[in-house]
């Protein structure tokens, strides 16, 4: 199939192009949000190729996979075609409800030109979508090439401006943590977060974006994974690291319930429990690695590449048939 998509979540979209298709992705001359082209960070094939928007319009599309509302009117504006009726659409939610929850109504509810697909049970439960035929496909994580030592008796979470976003994402607990041992904090808008947290240097590293191989191997290094995120769909990064072997220690929110099993590390609401069992896993590496090792052999299990791309190709043949 062709399909038009937006590069709007790297490490999902990364999953999402290895399915087999063509993949085409607008790309414009400034980069914007909706024109961001290929992946600079992250190891996508080659039949995911950049396309201007104003050649859509001669373009064959097959399938268009929407990730944000306001895409509806860019694409049928780009293509010259109406969606659910000249070419299927697919509404992608990776995000978790806003506002008057659990009452909040999808913007893509009570219609019957596109099919919604959630990439959690705890989205769909939580987002009202109406008449709108839905679907659940969660995530799949292309495996990492590096597995867990450990070696480094420190702390490390992965999550993205963690200082605009404060306690969406746990940043004020993460002292608690820095208590316990040194924590490095991995992902995009990092730089001000051991100033906004007035944590000294041997308590906090930030790596601003690098790139995904590169923060794998960094990850692989630590003892334990952090996941101290209040609300969110499902944290890929938090598979990753599971994937990649380690223990994890996290809040025990949304999906996150759901994708870490008994033996993989500690979920909790109670932070002084999360905390302890920081500092166990710091101290204990016999522990950290066989927690790691369940947590990687869930991970293979539920959210495999394989299964991922197979559950999508079912949906795209018959959304398209």
């Amino acid at each position: 199939m062709r399909i038009l998509l937006w590069h709007v979540h790297g490490a999902w979209t990364t999953a999402f192009v290895h399915g087999g298709h063509t993949y085409l992705v607008p790309a414009t001359p400034d980069r914007d949000p909706y024109g961001l082209g290929r992946a600079r960070t992250y190891p996508w094939p080659e039949d995911a190729i950049e396309v201007r928007p104003e050649s859509l319009a001669t373009q064959e599309v097959d399938a268009v996979v929407l990730q944000r509302p306001e895409e509806w009117d860019l694409a049928e504006r780009w293509l010259r075609r109406k969606l659910g009726r000249d070419v299927p659409a697919v509404y992608v939610e990776h995000n978790t409800p806003k506002g008057e929850v659990p009452g909040s109504r999808h913007p893509m509810a009570d219609r019957d030109d596109v099919t919604l697909v959630h990439v959690t049970h705890f989205n769909s439960l939580f987002w009202y979508s109406g008449g709108t035929r839905t679907a659940v496909i969660e995530h799949g994580i292309p495996d990492p090439a590096v597995r867990y030592t450990g070696e480094l008796a420190r702390i490390a979470t992965a999550v993205n401006e963690p200082v605009r976003r404060w306690r969406v994402t746990g940043t004020d607990l993460l002292p608690r943590f820095a208590e316990v041992a040194p924590l490095d904090v991995y992902g995009m808008r990092v730089a001000g977060l051991p100033e906004a947290l007035a944590l000294a240097p041997d308590r906090i590293a930030v790596h601003e974006d690098l790139p995904q191989a590169r923060m794998h191997a960094e990850l692989a290094r630590r003892r334990v994974y952090l996941h101290p995120v209040r609300w969110t769909s499902l944290g890929l990064s938090l598979l990753e690291a599971m994937h990649i072997g380690m223990p994890v220690v996290a809040l025990a929110t949304t999906e996150a319930v759901m994708a870490v099993p008994r033996g993989a590390g500690v979920l909790s609401t109670d932070v002084d429990e999360l905390v302890a069992a920081a500092r166990w896993l710091v101290a204990d590496d016999a522990a950290a690695r066989r927690h790691g090792a369940v947590a990687r052999r869930a991970t293979q299990d539920r959210y495999g590449l394989p299964r991922f791309l197979a559950d999508w190709n079912a949906l795209l043949k018959e959304v398209v048939s």
